[in-house]
């Protein structure tokens, strides 16, 4: 059970971090600075921070309510990222990152960008769905650096390598599997 919440919450996060805000965060960093490493550890442990916040939230709201209803809310949240992975982000706001380091403008920047975010708000859907609060981090984190070392490695080359569209399109269909399957799956510990 660890292990597929363990590659169920990486698969999805990788597949929906494609094309994200927090994606092009990264191409934007490695444009702006060349201490790959640096940026490379401020979003692992922004994402650690966010995603163990997101996850603790999450399993303290499977707490709340009772299994059906649970179920029931994980499965219209995923049904809804679904949709809104179909939706292509945009980086909106340029971050001011004169005066700090390169670790902690990252850190402190992709920190604040993945707040609210699709990313975010599935750790909480999957933390309350799965009984391990350390998987489901691990398996997003791994997820979410999956998606974004590659983006601070090879940057726009890569960006234009892939169909964000099709990505988009893939990532809600896997967002619909996962709220059927909480629909239809055993409940955790049954």
């Amino acid at each position: 059970m660890l292990l597929e919440t363990f590659i169920f919450s990486t698969s999805i996060v990788a597949i929906a971090e494609m094309g994200d805000k927090t994606q092009l965060l990264s191409f934007v960093l490695a444009a702006k600075f060349k201490n790959r490493l640096s940026i490379i550890l401020g979003i692992l442990f922004a994402t650690l921070a966010n995603h163990f916040a997101a996850g603790y939230v999450g399993s303290w709201l499977a707490g709340l309510v009772s299994p059906q209803t649970l179920r029931w809310i994980v499965a219209l949240s995923f049904f809804a990222f679904g949709a809104w992975a179909l939706i292509p982000d945009k980086l909106e706001e340029k971050q001011n990152l004169r005066g700090a380091g390169v670790f902690l403008t990252t850190l402190i920047a992709f920190f604040l960008v993945e707040m609210g975010d699709k990313t975010q708000l599935a750790t909480i859907a999957l933390a309350a769905r799965y009984d391990s609060l350390a998987a489901v981090v691990l398996g997003t984190t791994t997820g979410m650096m999956i998606a974004n070392i590659p983006a601070v490695l090879i940057g726009e080359a890569l960006a234009s390598r892939f169909n964000m569209k099709i990505m988009r399109w893939v990532a809600a269909g896997l967002f619909v599997v996962l709220g059927l399957l909480a629909l239809f799956a055993k409940a955790p510990g049954s």
